[in-house]
């Protein structure tokens, strides 16, 4: 449940920046009335990304059981890329992305409303497509999709209303913190994906060690119990673990968490 709603709250808060931004901008330049290029581009952004998730599910739910174990595999390694990629591009870009969005709503407003809404588009479909593939891939890793799907909703929901109150002014956040500390949160998650990822094809052969275990703790802490859920919800933990998934997962939290961390902070996308 804390790994989707955390991706949610990232990944929604985000979005509603970016929505924020472009929206605030033609607001003071006068030029309100090209408000719902903005919002059509942002909705058609939405139903991409949830198309994705719906292509994604029902896909694997059509496949046998090892098509489904390939697919799962390969979604995993594509989302654990992507995110890694994502988390630096954003401390690498953040401080600079207000001048780039507006830089891009004055071309598009030259060249008319429908590239207007395209240029809105492509801004929030980045993060649409990037949180399904994500959400998709987490929920193939924990053991209660219920939970996750509560979490992902409690994420959203939040995201929505932070957007909503920084583009109104009604609270300060501190975003450089928010971004910094919920990337270390997402880093986290997807160690978790990644060696869900390594599992799946330890069962179909590609990789050896299917059961040299570092660890089974089924007998005290069922897979579907209350713990193992938090746990694989939050660090993703799982209760069988092979030697070779918990060294990918331990060797890809030192190679990406310390260059993150290292890194100069990000400055706020906006000012809040």
């Amino acid at each position: 449940m804390l790994s989707s709603f955390i991706i949610a709250l990232r990944e929604g808060l985000e979005s509603a920046l970016i929505v924020g931004i472009l929206i605030a901008y033609i607001s003071k330049t006068g030029k309100a009335h090209l408000r719902p290029y903005i919002w059509g581009g942002t909705t058609a952004a939405v139903v991409a990304s949830g198309t994705l998730g719906a292509i994604l599910t029902f896909t694997s739910a059509e496949l046998s059981d090892t098509g489904e174990k390939i697919f799962a595999g390969v979604a995993s390694l594509v989302t654990v890329a992507l995110v890694t990629w994502m988390v630096f591009w954003m401390k690498r870009t953040a401080r600079f992305l207000r001048s780039d969005l507006t830089e891009k709503i004055n071309q598009a407003i030259l060249t008319g409303p429908l590239a207007l809404a395209g240029a809105a588009f492509f801004a929030v479909i980045r993060e649409g497509l990037e949180t399904s593939l994500f959400v998709y891939s987490n929920f193939k890793s924990v053991a209660n999709p219920l939970h996750s799907t509560l979490g992902l909703l409690a994420g959203f929901a939040i995201a929505i209303t932070l957007g909503y109150l920084i583009y109104k002014s009604s609270i300060k956040l501190n975003l450089s913190k928010f971004f910094t500390y919920t990337g270390v949160a997402l880093i986290i998650v997807a160690a978790g994906v990644l060696s869900y990822g390594v599992h799946e094809f330890q069962e179909l052969g590609v990789l050896p060690g299917p059961d040299a275990f570092a660890w089974d703790v089924t007998s005290v802490m069922p897979k579907d119990s209350l713990l193992a859920g938090i746990l694989s919800g939050t660090v993703g933990f799982d209760t069988t673990t092979s030697w070779l998934q918990l060294g990918i997962y331990a060797a890809y939290l030192i190679a990406v968490l310390m260059p993150y961390l290292s890194k100069e902070r990000t400055k706020t996308l906006i000012n809040a």
